[in-house]
């Protein structure tokens, strides 16, 4: 399977959720995510990501998910394969033997719908802010970028000022703490 998306911040959580409820997207209640992402050996933010099979261990509800993901065109078309674990620290030091590097903890409260074969999430990121993601899960060979102009057209028609950016939860998560850590150096 591949997973095609699109990402934008929010600067108005409230009006983002009227356009959706607008739109017919019913978003479920809030659940905590606590995700670490991993990286494989040699690579490093700043780094391409295509081609390349990064990881990551997402805790939920109790429950711990294992999943891969191989960007193709860019960042937010991945190739992805997931399954549960029993056991995130065994999983965890799995991964380590097997060469990944733990890169980043992402924590979030996720509101997820959907807007026919659109999946919308509203998330709030600890630290950073609220973000609209939306996503399509696809087992054909659509053109990537092609899709993430079309949910982009979607996302427009929300009528909602947004920013889109292309980096993944992992580098903007990345990118505030090095401006963190160059904040409080410079004290």
């Amino acid at each position: 399977m591949r997973e095609i998306e699109a990402k934008y911040r929010v600067a108005d959580r409230d009006a983002l959720l009227a356009a959706l409820r607008r739109a017919g997207v019913r978003l479920a209640e809030p659940v905590g995510q606590d995700d670490q992402a991993y990286a494989p050996a040699g690579w490093e933010f700043g780094m391409p990501k295509a081609g390349r099979t990064f990881a990551r261990l997402r805790t939920q509800c109790g429950r711990h998910v294992f999943t891969t993901k191989t960007p193709a065109a860019n960042a937010m078309e991945c190739v992805e394969h997931e399954t549960a674990v029993a056991d995130r620290e065994q999983m965890h030091r799995a991964l380590v033997r097997m060469g990944y590097v733990p890169a980043v903890r992402i924590v979030k409260t996720r509101r997820a719908g959907a807007a026919g074969e659109i999946a919308v999430c509203v998330d709030e990121l600890r630290g950073l802010g609220v973000f609209l993601e939306v996503e399509l899960t696809v087992d054909d060979d659509r053109d990537g970028p092609a899709a993430q102009t079309a949910l982009d057209t979607w996302v427009r028609s929300l009528g909602v000022g947004l920013e889109r950016t292309t980096d993944t939860y992992d580098t903007l998560v990345h990118a505030a703490a090095r401006a963190g850590a160059a904040r409080a150096g410079g004290n």
